[in-house]
């Protein structure tokens, strides 16, 4: 009898032990299927992470390319040159053809020129200054025919102006200009009353695409 229940005990622990052994082979199964599938979804998501960047990226130059800044100025009896049609928009790599110098908006580089007072010395690139006028900023530029005692002031005024930058452009054909999203006009000097004229209006002004959007953070020259 003893010798039965032993045999009983021994064949009911090896059955256990099999099973225990099966349990733990479907384990290590699915955690290698677990850890194969992750790796296929994984790699899935990172390809097409990069064929829809990709994608993005072609579809914003094409569209660069396409989407012209078309219409002409306007200019009202304030003697402000105004935009009248469409002003593109987009984020491009490559250089952008502008109808007007200095430009008034249309397609431009990701990143904006610091335009919190920012006075630079040097011509700056177009398609980062047009960023800073799609964030509210006032643009002022002058070429070497304007007087250096009006560049002076005009600096002065632009350094404790928050969204305004300076720069000279030899491209443009007056000496002094002002220019804001849309919006652009000739001034006589540095005292010339439409100066700050121009800076009430137009700075941070209703024009503005991004209004409150950073002059920080962004290139400087």
């Amino acid at each position: 009898m003893g010798s039965a229940k032993n045999k009983s005990s021994s064949a009911r622990a090896a059955r256990i032990e099999e099973m225990r052994r099966a349990e733990r082979a479907r384990e290590r199964r699915n955690r290698i299927l677990t850890i194969a599938a992750s790796v296929v979804v994984v790699a899935g998501l990172v390809v097409g992470g990069v064929v829809l960047v990709q994608s993005q990226s072609d579809d914003s130059d094409t569209a660069a390319s396409d989407a012209k800044s078309t219409g002409k100025f306007v200019t009202g009896a304030d003697g402000v040159k105004t935009w009248e049609g469409d002003l593109a928009r987009n984020h491009v790599t490559k250089a952008v053809s502008y109808p007007v110098e200095p430009p008034v908006g249309g397609d431009h580089h990701q990143v904006w020129m610091n335009c919190n007072g920012d006075v630079y010395t040097e011509e700056i690139p177009n398609v980062n200054a047009v960023h800073s006028l799609e964030h509210g900023a006032v643009w002022v530029t002058y070429t070497s025919k304007a007087a250096e005692d009006d560049v002076d002031a005009l600096a002065a005024k632009v350094r404790k102006t928050p969204y305004t930058l300076m720069s000279p452009d030899e491209k443009q054909k007056d000496p002094i200009v002002l220019t804001a999203w849309g919006h652009q006009r000739t001034v006589t000097g540095a005292d010339d009353p439409n100066v700050d004229k121009f800076f009430e209006k137009y700075v941070q002004g209703e024009q503005t695409p991004e209004p409150g959007a950073a002059c920080t953070g962004g290139l400087s020259k």
